[in-house]
């Protein structure tokens, strides 16, 4: 991969309900030299309750949120245009792909845009905070570090800039996060220079498949309770290494653990014992969010690995992956959890803009995206019926709603209005933020800084309320 983005995102709430409202990237070369740039604000989308609290951390002024030269429509449209310029690249944030892989996700999902335009071939995906977990993990001098009030090393992007000397002056802005990531993985990669390498590797769903269906041992890397942790891990049998509800959930089997004892127990028995398990004998390798994977010389230098003959790790490995009918009970066992799991949820009915992962949109729909795009307001109208899935028709209608609304028949612009209006004017705690929701977030806000005496906080949250109070004005008699 010749080209990397560090980009980072600021929202004005969750991912299905908020919207991105700035983006800031830095494009550069494998060697990480900087190639070009991105730092673009856009305005909050009508109808849109935002976070007070959001809008505290990422600086936004109601005058930014409103009057932005960019409109939220015509913002997504650049940000799109900017990622399919790059070309062939690697996506890297801090904690992307919790967050803001997700936000993208959902933002294009809603504005009639593919989802997943930042990781889809041949572009990849990775995350600067797998990188930094893997590699303070291997060498605890890599970086400078906080303790988080749980005694943990604390590796927050914001926390790391200040141990290691970074202006923070404009921290949780876009652009200067991205940058700061930048610096970070500079740092990391002259100290890793043998493993940055392999560190990227399992940038790709694929290669975390092909991996997972390979016989090997390698060591893995997660945050468990606050704390970094190495595993020595073997795959296991091919054709059942897999989750077999859940696609992107492959499987590893911890070799503190010998299996020898468990290879011929019934479901029920194996299920019993796996539970009793702390550290868990089974690894959950998520194979879209590009975890790193070393080779085991790394992990057998942590205990309890280094306290084992080498000899006997090879035959647990080889146990594990060689005994189908043990790997085909392990399966068996996941699928049984998760049917439980899934007969517990709620069986509400799902708006459309929470059905992004459950429904794919047809080809079809997708293929008409660019053409919607560029035709005139008048001609999206009319175009809103060649979509099959009812969902894009409805993106749609209230994206015009948003950027047109004169060109609505009145029927339609009084029924968008009215359905907004039912969500937003809700006395019930929803999923997504209300008008009560946001003035009960702003008292507790203003208690708060009440309590520090911070008066230019408490402006902006006055300043937050007026904005609240005039989305309120328009809805309620809708």
């Amino acid at each position: 991969m010749d080209k990397l983005v560090i980009y980072d995102t600021e929202t004005t709430n969750s991912t299905i309900w908020g919207s991105i409202i700035e983006v800031g990237a830095v494009v550069v070369d494998k060697n990480l030299n900087e190639l070009g740039k991105l730092n673009i604000r856009g305005r909050i989308p009508e109808g849109e309750v935002p976070s007070a609290k959001a809008l505290l951390v990422n600086s936004t002024s109601i005058d930014l949120l409103t009057k932005g030269n960019y409109s939220h429509y015509d913002f997504l449209g650049a940000v799109e245009n900017f990622i399919h310029k790059c070309g062939q690249s690697m996506f890297i944030g801090w904690s992307n792909l919790n967050f803001d892989r997700r936000m993208f996700h959902h933002n294009f999902f809603k504005g009639n845009r593919y989802p997943y335009t930042i990781h889809v071939s041949p572009n990849r995906e990775h995350d600067g905070l797998h990188l930094a977990r893997a590699a303070q993990t291997l060498d605890p001098e890599t970086l400078k570090t906080e303790l988080t009030e749980a005694g943990n090393e604390s590796l927050a992007l914001e926390s790391l800039a200040r141990k290691q000397g970074f202006d923070t002056s404009q921290q949780h802005t876009a652009y200067h996060d991205a940058y700061t990531a930048l610096k970070i993985l500079r740092i990391i990669k002259n100290k890793h220079k043998k493993n940055w390498e392999t560190f990227l590797k399992t940038s790709t769903k694929t290669s975390v498949q092909t991996l997972l269906q390979s016989e090997g041992i390698y060591s893995i890397f997660e945050n468990v309770k606050g704390r970094n942790m190495i595993y020595l891990t073997s795959t296991l049998h091919p054709k059942y290494c897999f989750h077999p509800n859940y696609e992107n959930w492959g499987y590893l089997w911890d070799l503190r653990r010998d299996p020898e004892p468990f290879l011929d127990l019934s479901v029920k028995q194996l299920r019993d014992t796996l539970k009793k398990f702390s550290p868990k004998a089974l690894r959950v390798i998520k194979t879209n969010r590009a975890p790193v994977v070393l080779d085991k010389e790394f992990a057998l230098k942590h205990k309890p690995y280094s306290d084992l003959d080498l000899g006997i790790i090879k035959k647990r490995a080889s146990l594990v992956r060689n005994n189908e009918n043990f790997c085909r009970n392990i399966q068996i066992i996941n699928k049984e959890l998760a049917d439980e799991k899934e007969q517990t949820k709620t069986q509400e009915d799902l708006l459309p803009e929470e059905t992004l992962y459950t429904k794919f949109i047809p080809n079809k729909d997708t293929a008409l995206f660019k053409t919607w795009h560029s035709s005139s307001w008048e001609d999206k109208l009319r175009l809103l019926d060649k979509f099959q899935d009812k969902r894009c028709s409805w993106f749609g209608q209230k994206i015009i709603y948003q950027e047109a609304p004169k060109i609505l028949p009145p029927d339609l612009y009084k029924n968008i209005k009215s359905e907004i209006a039912r969500r937003i004017l809700s006395k019930n705690k929803e999923k997504w933020q209300t008008i009560n929701m946001a003035y009960t977030e702003i008292d507790y806000l203003r208690d708060q800084a009440s309590n520090r005496d911070d008066e230019i906080e408490l402006k902006k949250l006055d300043e937050i309320n007026e904005f609240i109070m005039s989305i309120e004005k328009k809805y309620e008699i809708a």
